[in-house]
């Protein structure tokens, strides 16, 4: 198995097909069903004892070479021969399908290989079952623009502490923030847990506070470390201790803060209310908005 790169595509893959076939796998790290898939093709290039070659795409990292190849939902499986594309698969195939599809191309099968398909044909697999976060990496790979999917699942990593994870898919939301509360509100969590490992300590900044309660910044740095531990009552608490202090301290910055804890805190899937009924809102969203409103008006 290679990475291929612009630099040496022509010579491990357009080269290398004129004298074996060469299985491309276009993947990217953030993709569950990539994640699935290339175990099974790195087994297979194994057990077909070199009559293909498997040859890797990262598809962020390679964005030309999956532009040639025409990209439109990950993972995508090419099968070149001769310099040439001759057939291909888009998604997560079960092994036996991924068999099938290699011996039609893959020359010298072995008999083994092909009592692997017959098998598969008389019993066909079935595709794991797949958690929340890999269904919307897999809906993510088939349709990309598609942002509500990509919303939840920036959420679900954040959530699971998978920051890193969550800018890279954050990223194509970044520039609909504006017309959009939930990116706001997200980016504003996004925000907060990548400034977390470099802020003072919790005690730090409480020590800081208490020797001076108009300490806005180390109020606002507390803040941001209880919303990256998702202690979001906490972290209201003391964006409000600011409001009540200065209602436009740092540009609004307490205030949209608070703003974005709220919208987080309101499920995204929230049923909408019936004409003329008001909203279902929890308890705690509908107390803190109330503080909120009485402190602005005051």
């Amino acid at each position: 198995m290679i990475d291929a790169t612009v630099a040496n595509f022509e010579t491990e893959v357009v080269e290398a097909s004129n004298t074996v076939p060469v299985l491309v796998d276009l993947w990217a790290p953030w993709c569950g069903p990539c994640r699935a898939l290339g175990p099974i093709l790195e087994k297979l290039e194994v057990a077909y004892e070199g009559r293909f070659k498997l040859v890797k795409i990262n598809t962020e990292e390679e964005q030309e070479l999956a532009a040639a190849f025409g990209v439109r939902s990950i993972p995508m499986v090419m099968l070149l021969k001769d310099g040439q594309p001759v057939d291909g698969f888009v998604g997560a195939l079960p092994e036996g399908q991924i068999r099938a599809f290699l011996d039609k191309h893959v020359p010298d099968t072995a008999p083994e290989a092909e009592q692997a398909d017959a098998a598969a044909d008389a019993e066909p697999e079935s595709g794991p079952t797949l958690s929340p976060l890999e269904k919307l990496q897999q809906d993510l790979a088939t349709n990309p623009a598609n942002d509500t999917a990509r919303k939840a699942y920036v959420e679900l990593l954040l959530k699971d502490g998978h920051t890193a994870e969550a800018k890279m898919a954050f990223e194509p939301l970044a520039g609909k923030a504006l017309a959009d509360a939930r990116i706001q509100a997200l980016g504003d969590w996004l925000a907060a847990a990548q400034a977390a490992p470099s802020l003072p300590a919790v005690a730090t900044l409480q020590a800081s506070i208490a020797a001076n309660k108009r300490d806005f910044e180390a109020r606002y740095a507390l803040a941001q470390q209880h919303m990256a531990v998702q202690q979001w009552t906490a972290a209201l608490d003391e964006l409000l201790d600011i409001l009540m202090r200065d209602k436009s301290w740092s540009d609004d910055r307490a205030r949209k803060t608070f703003v974005n804890i709220l919208e987080l805190l309101t499920p995204a899937d929230a049923p909408k209310p019936a004409p003329g009924q008001p909203p279902v809102t929890d308890p705690t969203v509908e107390s803190y908005r109330r503080r909120l409103s009485m402190t602005v008006l005051s």
